[in-house]
C-alpha cells in the first residue's frame, strides 16, 4: 500500500521568516554619538531659549532622537542642562590650543598669548553659556559653584602652560616667580590680571565686537605690568 502525500492547500503557504530587529539603546561605538549630538542640540537650544523657555520636544527634535532615548541617559531637563555645562567647561578650556607666541621682546610675545587667549574667549555663544550659568546659580548651586572651581582649575593649568612656553629660552626661566613651586600661583594672577576683566566686561555687553579695539591696549598694559611685578617681586 503506498503512503499518501498530502499536499498543503495553496493558500497556506508558510510565513517568510522576518528579519530581527533589535530595539533600545544603539551599539556601544554609536552611544557616545548619539550622546554627543543630544548635548550639540541641547546647547542649542539652552542658548536660544534659555533653561525655563527650553523643551525636551524641542530638543530632541533638534537631536533627531526620541525623547525616551533622552530621558533614558540624562535623566530630565535639569541633569541634561548639568551635562551640557560640565561638558562645555571641560572640553572649551582643554580645547584652547595657543599659538606660538610671537614677537621680538619677551613683553610682546606675553602680549601676543595674551591677546589670542582673549579674542578666543570673547566669543558670543561661550558669553553666552557663562550668563546662563550665572542666571540660573540659585536654581543649580552645586553647578553653579562646580563650574566656577573647574574653570578656574583647568584656566590655570593653561597659565602654566603658556608661561612655561614663554620661559624656555628667556630670562623669565631665573625669576623667582616662575619657579616650579609657584608658576601655579604666578599663572593665575596672569590671569585675574589679563583675562578676567574683559571677560567680565563681555557678560555685560550686548555686542561684544565693542570690545574687540580696546584688547591690544589692554593686555599690552597688563604685559609691562606683570613683567615688571616678576622681575622686582621676591
Amino acid at each position: 500500500m503506498k503512503t499518501s502525500h498530502l499536499k498543503k492547500p495553496a493558500g497556506n503557504k508558510e510565513p517568510t521568516k522576518r528579519a530581527s530587529v533589535r530595539f533600545g539603546r544603539p551599539p556601544k561605538e554609536l552611544a557616545g554619538e548619539v550622546e554627543e549630538r543630544i548635548l550639540d542640540a541641547a546647547r542649542s537650544v539652552f542658548l536660544e531659549r534659555g533653561f525655563e523657555g527650553a523643551s525636551m520636544d524641542e530638543i530632541a527634535e533638534a537631536a533627531r532622537s526620541g525623547k525616551p532615548t533622552i530621558y533614558g541617559r540624562f535623566g530630565d531637563k535639569r541633569a541634561l542642562f548639568t551635562a551640557v555645562m560640565t561638558r562645555e567647561v571641560y572640553s572649551r578650556i582643554t580645547q584652547f590650543k595657543p599659538e606660538m607666541p610671537e614677537g621680538a621682546t619677551l613683553e610682546e610675545r606675553l602680549a601676543h598669548a595674551a591677546s589670542t587667549l582673549l579674542h578666543w574667549g570673547l566669543d558670543n555663544e561661550r558669553l553666552g553659556l557663562m550668563r546662563m550659568a550665572v542666571a540660573e546659580a540659585r536654581r543649580f548651586p552645586d553647578l553653579a559653584s562646580t563650574v566656577s572651581r573647574t574653570a578656574r582649575d583647568l584656566s590655570t593649568e593653561l597659565g602654566v602652560r603658556l608661561l612655561t612656553e614663554l620661559k624656555q629660552s628667556d630670562e623669565l626661566a631665573s625669576l623667582p616667580a616662575l619657579s616650579p613651586e609657584r608658576i601655579a600661583t604666578t599663572a593665575r594672577l596672569f590671569l585675574d590680571l589679563v583675562a578676567v576683566p574683559m571677560l567680565l566686561r563681555g557678560l555685560f555687553e550686548v555686542d561684544i565686537s565693542v570690545l574687540e579695539p580696546e584688547i591690544d591696549q589692554h593686555v599690552a598694559n597688563a604685559a609691562s605690568f606683570f613683567l615688571a611685578a616678576c622681575r622686582f617681586g621676591k
